[in-house]
């Protein structure tokens, strides 16, 4: 594979680890320092959890949960090249707890039945799928669970409170928690 990307795990287990890269347009890694408040924000221990990566790309925020102990990954990629460098890290990495989907992300949604304690939602800037995926996470949520969101503008929706939220240059992140009614 012809990498031209690569970023570093920041924490756990895997600290310092390198995972490789394709080239796509709509593959934009979270940048270490939005990692790492992210992760502050969770805990840095998730031991017990069980995380969605939607539109996993790099699989920088999959592979930093099972890093630091997510009891199960679940990764959701639609570009093939993409799809197959998650699946090259996770080899090289000896991932355990992680499930690679090769899927449009609402489609397996649609699908999918399991519970999540935290689900990343990071989708190309340019796409907007923000909207359309948040409507259908609820289903998909634990009792008590977040929705990290990254895109190119402050994210609102009114069924969602933000807990946390920051700004890096244009990458606007937030951590959403169901607002109780």
């Amino acid at each position: 594979m012809a990498t031209t990307g690569r970023i570093r795990i920041i924490g756990g287990t895997w600290r310092s680890r390198i995972i490789h890269f394709p080239a796509s347009a709509d593959l934009r890694p979270t940048p270490d320092r939005v990692r790492e408040t992210l992760f502050n924000w969770l805990g840095q221990d998730l031991n017990g959890k069980n995380c969605l990566d939607l539109f996993s790309g790099s699989g920088a925020l999959g592979f930093e949960a099972l890093s630091r102990g997510a009891r199960k990954v679940v990764m959701v990629e639609k570009n093939r090249q993409v799809f197959k460098a998650l699946r090259d890290n996770a080899q090289k990495l000896g991932a355990q707890n992680l499930e690679l989907v090769h899927a449009d992300a609402l489609e397996f949604l649609k699908v999918d039945r399991n519970a999540y304690h935290i689900i990343f939602l990071d989708p190309p800037f340019r796409k907007d799928n923000i909207p359309g995926v948040i409507a259908v996470i609820p289903q998909r949520l634990a009792e008590g669970g977040s929705v990290y969101v990254e895109s190119g503008k402050a994210f609102e929706a009114p069924d969602w409170e933000v807990w946390r939220h920051g700004r890096a240059g244009k990458v606007h992140y937030q951590l959403l928690k169901r607002k109780i009614t």
